[in-house]
């Protein structure tokens, strides 16, 4: 997917939610345990509930994985699932991948191939040369981790290296490396103030804003110092939104956490 039929899908849908398809088994309604692909059966049922309210969904791989093969058939089932049925909507591999060329290369065609997600999720902390593989696909997308909503993001991130703080040099290095226009950047809505910083580095680029919702990130901060005139912002919420309820009602209750986001979204696009 381009980035401008990202734009078009967000001023059409009124939207720049993104939702977080985490399936935890212990959280979701035990009818569904019975069934033969229970991950696949509660994605399913989210995506439908949701779908036109949401510019982007975000499986994380960690919850596919943990069960071996029959997680990666859910996690595969689920992709196919959203690309034959919505193929307007941005798919992210949370994945977390980085690693020396040739292991990213393969990573790279994991996800972006054979998976065939418009984009995942990469660390930076090898450099270049591993992170450089997942933009070499044309109109795919690597979303770097810059700034992250967890607690241990100070240890690293925020400390000073050559006179900035780590995350900026980090973004600031990652705009020379080779198809730099395909990098996405992940940015914690627990750290809004830093927004200003990070436009002034990244002004046109989108930024993946988990922290929204369970971790209480607000959207109207996150707007206020992030968002740029193609909006730029793909704000993800998971636990808010897919743990609503965890009973029959649960992809209903869903829907009605992810409108009141996106009715939110909407009337600060009206506004700005």
């Amino acid at each position: 997917m381009t980035t401008q039929q990202l734009v078009q899908q967000i001023k059409t849908k009124q939207s720049f939610l993104c939702i977080g398809l985490d399936v935890d088994l212990t959280k979701i309604p035990q009818y569904l345990l019975e069934l033969e692909d229970p991950i696949f059966e509660f994605n399913k049922a989210i995506i439908d509930a949701t779908h036109d309210l949401v510019v982007s969904y975000k499986p994380n791989t960690a919850f596919y994985e943990a069960f071996g093969i029959k997680g990666w058939i859910s996690l595969q089932k689920t992709i196919n699932y959203i690309n034959e049925n919505h193929p307007e909507i941005f798919t992210i591999a949370d994945a977390k991948r980085g690693d020396i060329g040739n292991t990213s290369t393969m990573y790279a065609k994991a996800f972006l191939e054979d998976l065939n997600f418009d984009s995942v999720t990469v660390a930076p902390y090898m450099g270049k040369d591993s992170v450089e593989p997942f933009l070499a696909f044309e109109n795919k997308h690597a979303i770097l981790l810059a700034l992250t909503s967890n607690e241990g993001a100070f240890d690293f991130q925020t400390k000073n290296a050559e006179g900035k703080e780590l995350y900026q040099l980090v973004i600031e290095t990652s705009k020379t490396w080779k198809n730099s226009q395909n990098l996405m950047y992940v940015v914690g809505a627990t750290k809004a103030e830093y927004f200003a910083e990070i436009r002034k580095i990244v002004p046109d680029s989108f930024l993946l804003v988990p922290g929204v919702g369970a971790q209480g990130g607000s959207i109207a901060e996150v707007c206020k110092y992030g968002m740029n005139e193609n909006v730029g912002l793909l704000i993800n919420s998971s636990r808010g939104i897919i743990y609503a309820s965890n009973g029959t009602n649960f992809a209903q209750k869903a829907r009605e956490e992810a409108l009141k986001i996106q009715q939110e979204m909407q009337e600060i696009l009206n506004t700005n």
